[in-house]
């Protein structure tokens, strides 16, 4: 590694010098900071690569921002940065470089892993992934009855299902509509069922996603839908070659299940799952929006991952968003943050963000290896706006946990109906100002409220809040608001001095399920687990039976 971290972030004196702020200013409020600062909006404000950042509604002041960055310096943070760019492998615990970024280079780009260029490989895959989609969307790819593929079924789970679906949704405009999209990853069977009930197997075409081609879940569904397909065609077995197609690392698998290694999408060691929706696990979105928008979205996630390697920090969107969920997080206390997109195209974006900020900060052991003395990662949540506003704000406006809040809007919509837009604005805007300014005894007192109301109509305000404002939804915005999400959850781990990259704690959960199926599926074998765990299973057999 080149950058040398801290032994100890709560005892720093970058730390310790944010802790005295807090105290001076925990208690400041935002309605005061505005009256007294006619400026404050345009001091907090970044305007760059096309997105419009207002966070001048947080519990803030200059001082803040320059303790911050301070704690940045101190973690090293610049360094940890070109650490990443450069392919170290910062990933210690798995011995890997973190490289997505390459991923989203340009054709002429250099990046080295292990002494060579990885650049051209990607382009590689990616010529060959536009040359399949244009194969499959001109017809020229035939199933084994010699019709053309109408439907495409995603089967993965985690980064090889939450990205491409997210992207799905959230792109939809642009895609093509002659084409028939699903997506299966939960190994209950009902969303399998579900996800093929109308699809004809003549038409369609399964996208399988999993580095080891080993998952349970997604191979389980893969062996459904394999099974479903012969059963639809006959029970040729040759039908699979024309119907399946792999998104692996693991040749001989993807060959063993019958699938032509010919079409086989690879990705590589240095790409973790949750930052894979921009490698082969893209395939089904390359499908849905073709290779040209495709492009449009890597280079999106480019011109982000370039901002945020040269941009300096005051305006440096990535870092100036992780520091503020510090800040949250570690010194008001705050246990999650929601996020709330003004564009009903992003509606599984903030579920996109679960995994890969809670998947990569939810640690409790330092680089090093000590327990750290300090909460990480906030819950991530949310749902699109306005449908939020009339269930959980509730509790962001009133309620007794501070929720620091990110709202994303578009200026314009990308299907302009009357005067919805301006309703859908008004109201992300409104939001914002509510939880910033709230509403006082004295004002509600003043609209002549029943003294018995007055208490429950008192909004406390002060409560925080970033908004992002956007021209419109494209392929590329969508990179952008990708990466800078990936950033910013990098720079909360740096300063935390965790490993944002590894996820151990998927592991035991699963282990023990491999050692209870066989109980579950015999009723005679011993059991030697807790006595909870033995009643569940004992309970089961029962209940199957």
């Amino acid at each position: 590694m080149t950058a040398k971290l801290p032994t100890q972030l709560t005892t720093s004196d970058a730390w310790k010098s944010l802790a005295e702020h807090y105290e001076q200013i925990k208690d400041k409020q935002l309605r005061d900071w505005f009256a007294e600062d006619a400026g404050r909006a345009e001091t907090f404000t970044v305007d760059a690569i096309g997105l419009f950042l207002d966070y001048s509604k947080n519990r803030i002041d200059g001082e803040t921002i320059k303790r911050l960055i301070a704690l940045a310096e101190s973690a090293e943070l610049q360094p940890r940065i070109d650490a990443m760019f450069g392919g170290e492998k910062i990933n210690i615990t798995e011995d890997r470089a973190v490289l997505h970024t390459a991923l989203r280079a340009p054709r002429d780009a250099k990046v080295e892993f292990e002494g060579e260029n990885v650049v051209p490989e990607v382009h590689a895959v990616l010529d060959k992934m536009a040359d399949f989609c244009d194969r499959i969307t001109s017809g020229k790819w035939k199933g084994q009855t010699g019709k053309t593929i109408r439907n495409v079924v995603n089967i993965g789970i985690g980064g090889s299902d939450l990205g491409p679906v997210m992207a799905y949704e959230a792109l939809k405009h642009y895609s093509n509509r002659d084409l028939v999209f699903r997506y299966v990853s939960n190994v209950d069977g009902t969303d399998f069922f579900e996800a093929t009930a109308d699809l004809d197997p003549t038409e369609t075409l399964f996208v399988v996603s999993s580095k080891t081609f080993t998952t349970l879940e997604t191979m389980t569904n893969a062996r459904t839908a394999r099974q479903w397909l012969l059963d639809g065609l006959g029970g040729d077995a040759s039908a699979v070659a024309k119907h399946f197609v792999a998104v692996s690392t693991n040749a001989a698998k993807v060959k063993e299940f019958g699938i032509d290694t010919d079409n086989m999408f690879v990705f590589w060691d240095w790409v973790g799952g949750r930052y894979s929706m921009d490698s082969a696990i893209g395939l089904s979105t390359m499908l849905a929006i073709g290779p040209k928008n495709f492009r449009e979205l890597l280079a999106g996630f480019h011109e982000m991952d370039t901002h945020f390697r040269t941009a300096p920090f005051d305006k440096n969107l990535p870092v100036l968003m992780g520091l503020l969920t510090v800040w949250y997080t570690n010194f008001f206390d705050a246990k999650t943050v929601a996020v709330l997109p003004y564009d009903q195209y992003l509606k599984r974006f903030p579920a996109y963000l679960q995994q890969l900020t809670m998947e990569s900060n939810g640690k409790s052991t330092t680089l090093s290896g000590d327990r750290v003395d300090y909460d990480t990662s906030p819950i991530f949540w949310g749902e699109p706006g306005t449908n939020g506003q009339h269930s959980f704000y509730q509790l962001i406006h009133q309620g007794t946990h501070l929720i620091p809040c990110d709202f994303i809007a578009f200026a314009n919509s990308l299907n302009p109906i009357g005067d919805h837009q301006d309703y859908l604005l008004a109201n992300v805007i409104a939001q914002g100002e509510a939880l910033a300014m709230g509403k006082t005894t004295k004002e509600v007192e003043g609209e002549g409220t029943d003294p018995s109301l007055v208490p429950h109509r008192v909004f406390e305000g002060n409560r925080p809040s970033n908004t992002i404002l956007i021209d419109r939804l494209t392929p590329a915005v969508l990179g952008k608001l990708i990466a800078l999400y990936e950033h910013s959850t990098f720079v909360q781990g740096v300063i935390w001095q965790i490993d944002s990259f590894d996820q151990w704690g998927v592991e035991l959960g699963k282990v023990l399920a491999q050692k209870i199926i066989p109980e579950l599926q015999s009723k005679d074998a011993s059991l030697s687990h807790d006595g909870s765990t033995n009643q569940l299973i004992e309970r089961y057999r029962h209940l199957k039976a």
